[in-house]
């Protein structure tokens, strides 16, 4: 990349974001010198920190490393979430410095690779990190910046010097997947978000579009079978459909029981794949490993790697991702998701539905960004009204300010208005009172089954839910 090579060293504003880690990884691993600034610290950049990555919490351009002061030398990066006003992004700006998006680094990177970009209002981490977790151990092998640990790994980010294969999470708010230049593309799902960026689910559609248009003449585009956008791939690409029972790529014989879920993939020329088991065997999972393997197997991915590879993958953190699961057939069980749209919070509770049928379903929902509640609360209450108790917590603001009239009670007061609701109880309360409201409840021989819920900082609070309801606190 001759944009970056001319630099030693890079300076990230937003260090402590999930994708910020994964570059930052990566230019530790090609030997440059890393620095950044994030609001907060956590157990990520806590990591970061001790990977080599020198980090900030204090966004003064007094306290930026004397190594990160020439533009002759440094190349800032930074997140659509960080305001202009930022003190250290404006003082690079006012200094001359190159200063790039996260989005157009992965762009660089997918210039000089063949990227394997996987898009999507949900399934993209999913998607993408099976996919990763396939290739690296198999013969053809990938790099990887991802927006989710992998459990696999302990890490959002894989490198391999050998691999022309690099797989990309690609991320559609502030339409950052724009800066990328996929060989193959994935669209899991375009159901309309990020509102507050694109004003109408028109203009949210045609941003998928304007993606499929930037594949390699000679790539690939894999498409979930129904959407509404309108692909407008090049002539050349080859196009390809997938889905759970139909499609080019799709599942058949599929079979659930003894905590195992096992099927067939079809392929585009008929032939299957046979006894595809899940490492993670949750039902949404089956249509998450059929793009992921519908990818590795067109860029030559053998029947045997795939198995090994969906067998062995152990998910990523905050996707489906078991807390606590006490032994016995009625044993108390913590699930956390990471779901922050309404269609995966409903996904997400129907596969609990699934893996623990006629049991109490407890949700505890923390909702995320102002605008999506506005937005999207009408959709937010209908899914939780599928439980059987449902907790609203408030909204985690992230990079937003609050909006008039606009708090978690739209949500709450709208569970359990639908004629199918299933909520027979619901509850308001803060995040930091969660694990005593759970505590409170559970000796009452009311908990069975929780699932905890949302993309803010819910679950930071799960250890002392955990031990709470264990009674070890």
């Amino acid at each position: 990349m001759e944009e970056i090579s001319k630099y030693d060293s890079l300076y990230f504003i937003g260090a402590g974001g999930i994708g910020m880690a994964a570059l930052e990884r990566y230019f530790l691993a090609k030997g440059y010198r890393v620095a950044g600034y994030d609001r907060t610290c956590t157990a990520l950049t806590d990591a970061l920190a001790r990977e080599g990555v020198e980090m900030c919490y204090d966004e003064s351009a007094g306290l930026i490393p004397e190594y990160c002061r020439d533009p002759r030398h440094t190349l800032v990066v930074y997140t659509p979430a960080i305001p202009d006003s930022h003190e250290g992004l404006r003082y690079f700006r006012a200094g001359g410095f190159e200063v790039m998006k996260r989005a157009q680094v992965l762009g660089l990177i997918t210039r000089n690779s063949r990227g394997l970009c996987f898009s999507g209002t949900h399934g993209k981490t999913t998607t993408s990190s099976m996919a990763a977790h396939i290739l690296h151990n198999s013969t053809i092998g990938c790099s990887a910046f991802l927006g989710g640990i992998m459990r696999n790994y302990g890490s959002n980010f894989l490198l391999d010097k050998h691999s022309d294969y690099t797989v990309i999470e690609a991320d559609e708010y502030d339409r950052s997947f724009h800066w990328l230049h996929p060989f193959v593309a994935v669209v899991t799902a375009t159901d309309p978000d990020h509102l507050d960026i694109y004003g109408t689910e028109e203009a949210y559609l045609e941003s998928f579009s304007h993606f499929t248009e930037l594949i390699d003449p000679e790539g690939i585009l894999i498409v979930h079978k129904g959407l509404k956008f309108t692909p407008r791939p090049a002539p050349g690409v080859r196009v390809f459909t997938y889905s759970r029972s139909e499609g080019d790529f799709h599942a058949e014989d599929v079979r659930c029981g003894d905590g195992e879920i096992i099927f067939d993939l079809v392929l585009p020329t008929g032939r299957k794949v046979r006894d595809i088991k899940l490492g993670v065997p949750v039902d949404i999972n089956i249509e998450n490993a059929i793009a992921a393997m519908a990818v590795c197997h067109l860029i030559g991915a053998g029947d045997d790697e795939l198995r090994n590879g969906i067998a062995t993958y152990q998910g990523t953190k905050r996707r489906f991702e078991f807390w606590m699961k006490e032994p016995g057939e009625h044993g108390r069980v913590v699930i956390d998701d990471y779901a922050h749209h309404p269609d995966e919070l409903k996904a997400s509770i129907e596969s609990v539905r699934k893996l623990y049928p006629g049991r109490k379903l407890t949700v505890a929902f923390q909702p995320h960004l102002y605008s999506r509640t506005r937005d999207f609360y009408h959709q937010f209450a209908e899914a939780l009204s599928m439980a059987d108790e449902a907790i609203v917590l408030d909204i985690y603001p992230a990079r937003e300010e609050p909006l008039p009239g606009v708090t978690a009670d739209l949500i709450f007061d709208e569970i359990g208005k639908g004629p199918s609701s299933k909520v027979r109880t619901k509850v308001r309360c803060q995040v930091r009172d969660l694990a005593d409201v759970l505590a409170s409840r559970q000796y009452d021989s009311e908990l069975d089954v929780l699932l905890t819920a949302g993309a803010g900082d819910i679950c930071d609070y799960l250890p002392d839910i955990c031990k709470a309801l264990k009674g070890e606190r």
